[in-house]
């Protein structure tokens, strides 16, 4: 199997950049396990596995390896957006995993450094650095997808609690969680934006159950990643309430700024590898010879390295002082890569052929079928491909919102 080399890079990094890169480097091949080298850490592993990925994220906890983009005071190594694509760099080229806490570490802990107090950063991040606090999201309603504020779940004041009733869609990595930061509408006079408050809640108060019940969502592949959320008088204290109450969607805007800027500068290093494993399952059937497939491959590279150009865009201009987050980053990122994967699992599906349709009580899915039916929601979740064109379009090139739909009323006189 063959993948690009790592170490070239069309960037011109910094003599401190580069020296941090080495760092990293040298430590790598210190520490890494060789038990994991290759492994790409499954969102359920076995327990073997697990218990590898444990040790090995305790190894680099005590590394200070964890929550590395934040602030040295708060526990984090303060790396610029350039040492950590630098970083995840350096672990694909050890093939290793760079585990991460999560939610706690990638969307928790920079809406509560952009927002929270000081006492609430002192109290709320270290536990996630340690492990000891594990997150799950609750932003999602049924009746409030992509219309995030139309959300209805209320929270009440009680003396200095707050007491939560609702319910949230999609809860991912709940069956590993201990803590829960949602939305919930604390004024429900406010208009649509207002009156919503960013919440801490923990799943357990006291060892006993916080009134919120998960019930698992089956996925098309028969697993269950995620969940629907019923909260009844769950309950936190108001100091849980992050960025003030009724204050609630900027801090929101932070984490889904998080959230959808995704690891573009690594993720064409997991490409790369599914797609040479494409090309095996190609030559194992015979057609690595056939035009039409040959040409379906090579749309399927040029489209990988339009992801490596665009990641490394981002880092060039971290690089040169900017924020990363410019023209809409976060919203091309997600759609180039949701809709590459879903067209690649498509054209893997046409290699495998009628072997693609055997599933069953009897039969355990295989790779490509699997990651085929994982695909069909990647356009969906974390912003669906529709609304992340409608943020480009509005927001990065400034093009007029569409018209509102017509009222019934008007319709009617239209057909007259």
């Amino acid at each position: 199997m063959t993948t690009s080399d790592p170490d070239v890079s069309p960037i011109p990094y910094s003599d401190a950049a580069l020296e941090f890169r080495d760092e990293i480097r040298d430590w790598l091949k210190r520490n890494a396990p060789d038990e994991l080298r290759g492994v790409e850490a499954p969102r359920v592993p076995s327990p073997e596995l697990q218990t590898h990925l444990d040790r090995w994220a305790d190894t680099l906890t005590e590394a200070g390896l964890m929550c590395v983009s934040w602030p040295k005071e708060y526990g984090g190594r303060g790396l610029t957006g350039v040492e950590v694509a630098l970083m995840n760099e350096e672990f694909a080229r050890a093939g290793v995993p760079r585990l991460t806490r999560g939610m706690g570490e990638g969307l928790v802990g920079p809406a509560v450094i952009a927002h929270a107090t000081e006492e609430q950063k002192r109290r709320v991040l270290p536990p996630i650095i340690s492990g000891e606090h594990v997150y799950c999201q609750g932003f999602s309603e049924p009746g409030a997808g992509s219309d995030l504020a139309g959300l209805r779940t209320r929270g009440e004041i009680d003396g200095t609690d707050l007491v939560i009733n609702g319910q949230k869609t999609w809860t991912s990595g709940y069956y590993k969680a201990n803590w829960m930061f949602c939305l919930v509408r604390t004024d429900p006079d406010a208009p649509k934006h207002k009156g919503i408050s960013y919440v801490l809640l923990p799943l357990e108060v006291d060892g006993e159950p916080n009134g919120v019940e998960f019930r698992p969502i089956r996925r098309m592949t028969g697993k269950a990643l995620f969940g629907e959320s019923f909260l009844t008088d769950a309950r936190t204290p108001l100091d849980n309430v992050i960025g003030g109450l009724n204050q609630g969607w900027k801090v929101a805007m932070t984490t889904l700024g998080n959230e959808r800027g995704g690891s573009a500068t690594t993720q064409h290093v997991a490409f790369e590898r599914q797609f040479w494993r494409l090309v095996d399952l190609a030559r194992e059937r015979g057609l690595a010879g056939d035009v039409r497939v040959r040409e379906q491959l090579a749309w399927a590279w040029s489209r990988i390295q339009v992801i490596k150009a665009t990641g490394f865009g981002l880092v060039a201009d971290l690089a040169a002082g900017g924020s990363g987050t410019g023209l809409g980053n976060g919203s091309t990122a997600k759609i180039r890569w949701s809709e590459f994967q879903r067209r690649l699992m498509e054209i893997a599906m046409d290699l495998a052929g009628p072997d693609a349709l055997v599933t069953g009580p009897d039969y355990e899915l295989d790779e490509w079928q699997e990651d085929f039916l994982a695909t069909r929601s990647h356009t969906i979740w974390g912003g669906t491909a529709e609304v992340q064109r409608n943020i480009i379009g509005e927001r990065v090139l400034n093009l007029p919102k569409e018209p509102a739909p017509a009222k019934k009323t008007e319709r009617k006189e239209a057909v007259r």
